[in-house]
């Protein structure tokens, strides 16, 4: 049944333009919607009041992590990172190692509501889980899909636990990518062979698909390619043709030279900054100075909130960063464009959010950026339309008990966190 959104202000994503209107949503991933002046007589359509309401296009995580949703207050890891290297080895390489089957879904599961009711409709995954990685994708795509979110996965591929595991991430990527849309995922230069990463570009361009990898997060990672290769890590991947798609993402490049940044710049790859999470491993700043403008927003996994990703991207960004008012929207926005150019289904113009904004002051077109950074939050998402369905309303979820789900999901975390002490 068609949505009908009675009352509403529409904002352009792209214009920003503000339109007083009905709103008809279509259902389906090609779903379309209409502007109507007077409402249908027929009754074939659900009516949501959205008086004083604002009416905008869902958002998009450009770079997220299911595998850490059952992180959130575990214990201390067996020895204190001291380093980058030691986090990803203390936490994140014993965590993932520990995941199976049902730790996966109700990660999936979680982290698909939190997206949602932030907003959130597509989610951009890197995933990994080294002892339980065939179907995983699979059982991700299922979660997110049941809650009703629309996704774009990943393995995270990597020599770090033996040949045979990057083997098997390979093998799970070019199976899942048979039937749903996808990326060759890599964790990163330093834990990525050339044979490994010949693989993975020559899978991509069977598949018409792209790279999505981890790049210069930490100084450590330049220092063992250069060591190594004799080459940086963006040399590196041109040399092996992974920046050649327009559907490549590269995650994070903080410690790029200006060479690398005007190889990334020449090609057609996407930045995508996680301002949060470099800031909880001290590895850096993001500065798109010598950037083209392909640059978008992820979590990093931190959490699914992408309108605080912007807001910290902007604040910290006022003394590290080229980001202005008007930047920090569009690469808020660039994941919308991204999936777009790229010709990825799933964030139609029918996955919308309806936001509860009670400004104070005067909101329009020529102040909301202003509105945009200091004013709207994710407590203002109160219905969400994913696919031309409502799947919130009210920020209740209507597609899954989420109760139910929580409630399982810690049960996994205790799991989780029991066989990480082992």
């Amino acid at each position: 049944m068609s949505l009908l959104l009675k009352n509403g202000t529409y904002i352009h994503p792209e214009t920003l333009e503000f339109t007083a209107s009905h709103i008809l949503v279509e259902e389906g991933v090609n779903g379309k919607i209409s502007f109507l002046h007077d409402i249908p007589h027929d009754n074939n359509y659900q009516i949501i009041e959205c008086t004083g309401k604002y009416i905008t296009q869902s958002f998009v995580c450009g770079h997220h992590h299911v595998y850490s949703a059952l992180a959130r207050g575990m214990g201390a890891p067996k020895k204190n990172p001291e380093n980058f290297n030691e986090i990803l080895e203390y936490v994140w390489w014993t965590l993932d190692k520990c995941l199976d089957a049902e730790m996966i879904e109700a990660s999936a599961l979680y982290t698909a509501m939190a997206s949602i009711k932030n907003g959130v409709t597509f989610v951009i995954d890197h995933h990994a889980s080294p002892n339980a990685i065939t179907g995983s994708l699979e059982i991700i795509a299922k979660a997110f899909e049941r809650v009703g979110a629309s996704h774009l996965l990943c393995y995270e591929i990597s020599d770090r636990d033996g040949l045979d595991k990057a083997e098997e991430g390979l093998n799970e990527t070019a199976e899942y990518m048979k039937n749903h849309q996808g990326l060759v995922g890599l964790h990163a230069s330093f834990t990525v062979s050339d044979d490994t990463l010949k693989k993975a570009v020559e899978l991509a361009k069977q598949s018409d698909s792209g790279i999505h990898i981890h790049v210069a997060e930490a100084e450590s990672d330049q220092d063992h390619c250069v060591s190594t290769y004799g080459m940086r890590v963006i040399e590196r991947m041109q040399k092996f043709g992974a920046l050649e798609s327009g559907k490549t993402i590269l995650g994070h490049c903080l410690h790029l030279s200006e060479n690398e940044k005007k190889l990334i710049s020449n090609s057609h790859a996407w930045v995508v900054q996680n301002t949060e999470s470099n800031l909880n491993n001290r590895v850096g700043y993001f500065n798109a100075e010598g950037l083209s403008e392909n640059i978008m927003m992820g979590t990093d996994g931190m959490h699914s909130d992408m309108l605080r990703s912007a807001k910290a991207a902007f604040f910290v960004g006022q003394n590290f960063d080229t980001i202005g008012y008007d930047s920090v929207y569009q690469r808020f926005r660039n994941a919308d464009k991204y999936l777009q150019s790229n010709g990825f289904t799933g964030h139609g113009p029918n996955n919308l959010v309806v936001l509860g904004y009670d400004t104070p002051t005067p909101f329009n077109t020529g102040n909301f950026y202003g509105h945009f950074v200091f004013g709207i939050e994710s407590q203002h998402v109160q219905h969400v339309i994913s696919n031309g369905r409502l799947i919130v309303e009210n920020r209740k979820i209507l597609t899954v008990d989420e109760d139910k789900i929580l409630a399982n999901a810690r049960i996994q975390a205790e799991r989780l966190w029991s066989e990480m002490k082992k």
